[in-house]
């Protein structure tokens, strides 16, 4: 078409609308591959040094394979995205190799959300028979500031952060092994305090107050107490408040280790009367029967509890920082293992629930009860994080009553 003035008017060229929706789909299931490798890397022993630069690498390569494909292809060479007689299929147009990639990428772009959405679906297993919650505001009940000048401060203040908000479970789980004797038996359950100056001890403070409100015949703390050192003169004030008849337990966790010689926040636990679980397997008298408690901070400090002096009929307990030691808790014969270091996810979506959670198993274990005979393992959400972000994921207490019966 002609324009006053001599110039031509040419028409915009359309978008490839299929080649489009491929390449969305890919980049999906590219971000599959590069979360799930960062998952399984921050599952293992390694620094805060190279965790940071595994997630600054992660964001990068996420992004990298979408913006290359439009850039090298898309818009310019073979020019994917643009709808023309001329305009060539996907297959024909990339290398064989990236080709294999990227049909990597498509399968699981089909299938991990599917996987994602019916496992929440599923819920959690048949041996949890109700639960109660109470969900408290923090920052309503205590006056003044509850946040300090910690690390990642800034993530304090994105809208719908549930950092403050603490919901108080009560989850009645039934056990085949739990003897009858024992139906009604008690555990306080919490896990991740991450000291570290984010959020007040005042918050703390408050929290364990409600917590202890309901005696219980067991306390079970199952790592990552500190992020700083300094923050150790908190642990007599708050863990101090705890008592149970069958003894306050501890195990410590990745962020406990990473600080080095564990010993000073060992030994302010045991001041204040509370148990190492990773000390020594020990066997508790209980009701006529005896209860075996064990702990395990595998794989970062210490070896895996040996259990071999043990009765077989004997009830086992396992607190395990992380719940990757499932498999040989189940090979242990252990009745009962609880678990943290998750966090839930700390961001939890509609229907896919988490996407990050520093497991060898992703997010399979991110929080809640499951079943793996013989083995009934609770995983917390946690109270704290050195993130201070909470999104559909709040911070947990959960009171643990046993009932037994198959």
């Amino acid at each position: 078409m002609n324009r006053p003035g001599g110039w031509r008017y040419k028409p915009a060229m359309a978008i490839h609308w299929t080649n489009l929706g491929l390449l969305l789909a890919v980049t999906v299931g590219h971000a599959v591959l590069v979360v799930a490798f960062l998952n399984r890397a921050m599952a293992r022993p390694i620094s805060h040094r190279l965790s940071h630069v595994l997630k600054q690498t992660h964001d990068f390569v996420i992004v990298l394979l979408p913006v290359l494909l439009v850039a090298f292809y898309g818009v310019t060479g073979s020019k994917l995205l643009w709808a023309g007689a001329n305009t060539p299929s996907i297959p024909v147009a990339l290398p064989v190799w990236l080709v294999g990639y990227l049909l990597v990428c498509l399968v699981l772009a089909v299938i991990a959300p599917v996987v994602k959405v019916l496992r929440t679906i599923a819920g959690p297993a048949k041996a949890l028979r109700s639960t109660t919650s109470l969900v408290v505001d923090i920052a309503r009940e205590v006056p003044g500031p509850l946040l300090g000048e910690g690390p990642y401060r800034r993530f304090a203040n994105v809208p719908g952060n549930q950092l403050l908000q603490v919901e108080f479970n009560e989850k009645t789980l039934v056990h085949p092994r739990l003897p009858r004797e024992w139906d009604g038996l008690s555990i306080l359950h919490f896990s991740d305090c991450h000291y570290i100056g984010t959020v007040q001890r005042a918050w703390y403070d408050r929290v364990y107050e409600i917590a202890c409100r309901r005696p219980c015949d067991l306390v079970a703390f199952t790592g990552d107490l500190l992020d700083d050192l300094k923050f150790q003169e908190w642990i007599e004030p708050t863990f101090g408040r705890f008592k149970a008849p069958l003894g306050c337990w501890f195990v410590l966790g990745n962020h406990d280790w990473i600080l080095g010689d564990t010993q000073p926040i060992r030994r302010a636990l045991t001041n204040l009367g509370w148990f190492d679980a990773t000390e020594t397997t020990r066997q508790v008298a209980f009701r006529g029967g005896s209860l075996v408690i064990a702990g395990s901070e595998r794989p970062w400090m210490g070896p895996d509890p040996d259990l071999a002096g043990t009765p077989e009929n004997a009830f086992r307990l396992l607190l395990s920082h992380t719940p990757d030691q499932i498999q040989r808790a189940r090979a242990d014969q252990i009745d009962l293992m609880l678990a943290g270091h998750n966090h839930g996810g700390q961001v939890r979506f509609p229907l896919f629930g988490p996407v990050y959670s520093p497991s060898v198993y992703g997010c399979r274990y991110a929080s809640g009860v499951f079943w793996e005979a013989p083995t009934l393992l609770h995983v917390s959400r946690g109270l704290g994080g050195r993130h201070p972000l909470r999104i559909n994921c709040r911070p947990e207490v959960t009171r643990i009553v046993l009932r037994s019966g198959g």
